[in-house]
């Protein structure tokens, strides 16, 4: 007898409610987006705008668009150049635990998924943050497996506490918080919160989160609203591609972005644009119809459509792609990177299964140096507390 799922759209106790249409608004506006209505014309007027619309970032999401890549970059790498000048910022993950209470048929960190599951403790997030600040980087960002039981917001927010005496900027991507929670986060010293919301479509979300908190849609949805209530200076937005209509999951994507940021205008916004790849025990989990022309079209699109934004590419992608991103709509890049739990540190190496397989394998110095012979300035920090 197949087991009961509980309503991916009601609130499970002790989930904080907000009073806010931001959800709504968003969806609606997915909902509506049919791509097919767009022309060539709609495009082209859509690159000549000087302030682009939700109307425009629309068109430049279509089937319409793909002539238009190479106009598409070109307008992207302006407004990058104008925006951003040549500065690429590079950080790293972190996993400090892949423990995970969800049933997410899509993830390596999964619940029902047989991995060697671990968590590190403080001395060995101390010495892993140590080996990662010795590369030069400055921005870390920590993650953890969805799971409140082994990985609860005092051990989140002590991994911050240690963080913050080895980097300038701290970012979270855990489970999604109440907006107390998050406040406490950010004393603790974390400055942005990034949250996946892997699909805005709720009738395929419902169908991927079998399990587990993060079944719950709407407490998802609003997590960057909470985070930015609970004080954290910015917030981040991805949909994996590949789950369900990418072109719509992209257009929700960015209209979820705008949104917020124009209720909160003093918010400093962020995009990743990931493609799905393999998993531990699936190894044919991969992207639907997303390939590399239109990764490139939704990354120009954001840009166009947001450009004060940072965009992160991932290592999810190939390292060619990835040097040919940055400096024209990305602004943000990964380096040195591991998905599996302790991988840094030289005696705690491989201490839990990853996440996900990555597809660009680079070093710290590895990629400062193919940013330099992008004739770009590779950064380490563009934030000074005062």
């Amino acid at each position: 007898m197949e087991k009961e799922r509980i309503n991916h759209m009601e609130y499970l106790p002790g989930m904080e409610v907000l009073n806010s249409t931001v959800m709504d608004e968003v969806i609606s506006a997915m909902e509506q987006y049919d791509d097919s209505n767009y022309t060539a014309q709609d495009v082209q007027n859509a690159l000549a705008a000087d302030t682009r619309s939700p109307q425009h970032f629309a068109a430049l999401l279509s089937p319409a668009a793909l002539p238009f890549l190479e106009q598409m970059a070109q307008k992207a790498q302006w407004e990058t150049r104008r925006h951003f000048g040549n500065s690429v910022y590079l950080f790293t993950p972190l996993y400090i635990a892949n423990y995970c209470e969800n049933y997410c048929i899509y993830c390596g960190f999964n619940s029902h998924n047989k991995i060697r599951r671990a968590r590190l403790t403080a001395e060995e997030m101390k010495r892993e943050m140590q080996a990662i600040a010795k590369t030069g980087l400055q921005e870390i960002l920590i993650l953890t497996g969805e799971s409140r039981s082994m990985s609860n917001v005092e051990y989140i927010g002590e991994a911050c506490k240690i963080a913050r005496r080895y980097f300038k900027n701290v970012g979270l991507e855990v489970y999604p918080m109440n907006t107390e929670e998050y406040a406490y986060l950010r004393k603790c010293g974390a400055d942005f919160v990034t949250v996946f919301q892997e699909t805005y479509n709720a009738d395929k979300y419902e169908t991927l989160h079998l399990e587990g908190h993060k079944r719950i849609f709407p407490y998802r949805i609003n997590a960057q609203e909470r985070a930015l209530l609970g004080g954290m200076r910015g917030v981040g937005f991805a949909a994996l591609l590949g789950l369900a209509d990418f072109r719509k999951d992209a257009f929700a994507t960015g209209m979820h972005a705008y949104l917020l940021q124009r209720k909160y205008p003093h918010a400093e916004i962020s995009f990743s644009c990931p493609r799905l790849r393999p998993i531990i025990n699936n190894d044919k989990i991969n992207p639907k119809d997303v390939h590399e022309a239109q990764l490139l079209q939704i990354i120009t699109a954001y840009r166009l459509f947001m450009p004060f934004a940072n965009i992160t590419i991932s290592t999810r992608e190939r390292a060619e792609f990835r040097n040919n991103v940055i400096g024209m709509a990305a602004t943000k890049i990964s380096a040195g990177v591991s998905t599996g739990v302790g991988s840094h540190e030289e005696e705690i190496v491989d201490k839990g299964d990853a996440q996900f397989e990555i597809a660009d394998s680079r070093s710290v110095q590895e990629v400062y140096q193919a940013v330099k012979e992008r004739g770009l300035q590779p950064v380490m920090n563009d934030y000074v507390y005062v």
